[in-house]
């Protein structure tokens, strides 16, 4: 029994000294590998450039104004022109008020008076006369003659805002066998434009509405405040 014990014991211990042989190159900590073992480099592909990269940023904030408005856009309004300044501010003061940012600005133009109905290249004053006579017996007493230094003497029959009343008079002096002509009069003058910001979501609807297609202008057509 004795020396059952003795072998038993014999043989834990050499089971113990075996163990600790076999765990002496394992251990813990970062495994070291030559570069060679990694393989070929990783390349890492992307399908913005510099320049998309910084107007996201923008838009979430970390960029310049300028690089948030290259990707929104800026959606502006111009309206005019107006002949009047009392109108033009009229519209500055509205679109003000309700938090836009608005710029009133002017320039020299050449605006539309009316349809002027007319007899040019009239020979002598003895001739105008002579038409003057027959267009007041027809009923157009409102005839004049008129002196110019580019075309010399020629006989008005009005100036209408109406394109078709300028056809009836002309129609009118034409049955009295005399040749008249309408063309667009027109002078310079200064008109003002009223520039406005829109702000996001909100459209031009109201404001064509307002002034009408032919005085609104959209997209390219506008011109941003400022």
């Amino acid at each position: 029994m004795k020396n059952l014990l003795l072998i038993l014991l014999l043989a834990n211990i050499l089971y113990f000294m075996w163990g600790l042989l076999s765990n002496e190159g394992t251990q813990p900590g970062v495994a070291l590998l030559e570069e060679s073992e990694l393989g070929p480099p990783l390349s890492v592909k992307t399908t913005r450039d510099s320049d998309s990269v910084a107007s996201v940023g923008a838009v979430l904030g970390a960029g310049e104004p300028s690089a948030l408005e290259a990707v929104v856009g800026r959606a502006c309004v111009t309206i005019g022109p107006f002949r009047d300044k009392t109108d033009a501010d009229s519209a500055v003061l509205v679109y003000t008020s309700e938090g836009m940012n608005v710029e009133l600005r002017s320039t020299r133009a050449q605006i539309f008076v009316g349809h002027w109905v007319q007899i040019r290249n009239v020979a002598s004053e003895a001739e105008a006369n002579t038409m003057l006579a027959k267009l007041q017996g027809g009923g157009l007493s409102d005839a004049y003659l008129v002196r110019t230094e580019d075309e010399g003497l020629k006989i008005s029959l009005g100036l209408f805002g109406d394109l078709e009343r300028a056809e009836k008079i002309e129609l009118e002096a034409r049955s009295l066998d005399l040749n008249p002509e309408i063309s667009p009069r027109t002078r310079e003058s200064d008109v003002f434009f009223v520039d406005i910001g829109l702000p996001p979501g909100k459209g031009a609807g109201a404001i064509i509405e307002k002034y009408g297609e032919d005085r609104v202008l959209l997209r390219d057509q506008a011109t941003c405040p400022q």
